[in-house]
Parts: C-alpha cells; sequence; structure tokens
C-alpha cells in the first residue's frame, strides 16, 4: 500500500519556486528543491519525474495561479483600481532581490525557447491581460477612470509596464520593488484619472 502524501504538491511547488529565486531555473537541482521543501530528491522523482517535469509543473501550477490572485485581491477591494494594483504588488512581491528577480526573469529563456513551457507562459500573459482588462473596465464604468478610457489598450500598456519594471528593477536594484511598481503603473494611469475620482490607488503598505 503507498504510503500517504505528507507533503502537497502546492507546497513543493512553492518551495520551488523560492529555489529558483535562489539559483536560477539552470543552476536549480533537484536536491535544491527536496532541501527547500523539507523531502528527499528520490521524492520529487517519484513525484514529477525529473527536473523538467518538476519546473513544467511549476510553471503550469504559475499559470493557473494568476487568475486566483486576482480573485484575492477582488475580495479585498471594492475598489477596481485598488484591486488592479493590490494583485500586481502579489504578483511582484515574490521577488524580495534583484538576484532573485533576475533569477525569475531567467526562466523567459525557457518560455521562448521550449514548446511545452511557452505554452503555459501564453496562458499566463493572456490571462493577467484579461484580468487586468476587467478591472479596467469596472475602473471606467465607477468613474475610477475617465470614460475615453480604452480598458483594452490601457491593459496593454499596464502588463508592458509591469513587465518592464521587473526587468529594469532586476538590472538596477534602485528602490523597493513593490513601491516602483505601484509608482509607475500610477504614473501610466494618472492621465486616465478624474480630478474627483472616488476610486484613488492604494499605497502599498509594504
Amino acid at each position: 500500500m503507498a504510503r500517504p502524501r505528507t507533503t502537497s504538491d502546492e507546497a513543493i511547488l512553492r518551495a520551488a519556486g523560492r529555489a529558483i529565486g535562489g539559483h536560477g531555473p539552470a543552476g536549480l537541482t533537484l536536491a535544491a528543491v527536496a532541501a527547500e521543501a523539507g523531502l528527499s530528491p528520490a521524492a520529487l522523482v517519484q513525484r514529477f519525474g525529473s527536473k523538467r517535469g518538476l519546473l513544467l509543473a511549476f510553471a503550469e501550477w504559475s499559470a493557473s495561479g494568476t487568475g486566483e490572485v486576482f480573485r484575492r485581491a477582488r475580495q479585498r477591494h471594492d475598489a477596481p483600481l485598488a484591486a488592479l494594483y493590490e494583485a500586481l504588488n502579489e504578483l511582484a512581491s515574490t521577488m524580495r532581490t534583484p538576484e532573485e528577480a533576475a533569477n525569475g526573469l531567467a526562466f523567459l529563456q525557457l518560455d521562448l525557447t521550449d514548446p511545452e513551457f511557452r505554452e503555459h507562459a501564453v496562458a499566463q500573459a493572456r490571462r493577467m491581460r484579461e484580468e487586468i482588462t476587467g478591472l479596467l473596465a469596472e475602473a471606467v464604468a465607477v468613474g475610477g477612470l475617465t470614460e475615453d478610457a480604452d480598458p483594452v489598450r490601457l491593459a496593454r500598456a499596464v502588463q508592458v509596464a509591469y513587465n518592464g519594471t521587473l526587468i529594469l528593477w532586476a538590472l538596477t536594484g534602485e528602490g523597493d520593488l513593490v513601491r516602483v511598481l505601484h509608482s509607475d503603473i500610477d504614473h501610466l494611469l494618472r492621465v486616465h484619472r478624474p480630478g474627483d475620482s472616488d476610486d484613488p490607488p492604494r499605497r502599498p503598505t509594504t
């Protein structure tokens, strides 16, 4: 009879995310993930088959979790723009140092060159754009953004600014990432925000 699993796949994939931040996907070993998860490398092989299998599982899990991040932000905030800032902050908050950001961004090489990884990356990017577009459309509807703001076009600009901020911060390390990200997105949206808006941006607390 098989022994019950005492560590969930989600816990292992969270540990993998931390290990990727410390080593990058190229330098990652099953031993590093196992140490982070409190398991043996053999247990990871049994569950995921190989390092590639683990990385693919991580990519799929990350992509599927994007919608959940936005769902939680919507639960915490009634104002659409506040929920948008909260979701983007949470997505970026796993990168605590420029080195971790650089290691995380190194995953992009896999996303661009390997069709299986690319599939998950595309799904994640599209879901993120959909969620941002939805929140911006809601902000227009409630007066948080001006009526002439195009949620679809503006969502693309927000997503580009988000990714650009991560890359630039990984290079320079200037400032706190969450605060820098908030400032960049705020600057982008400010021109579309009416002066009497009752949906102000929420400043990050971390």
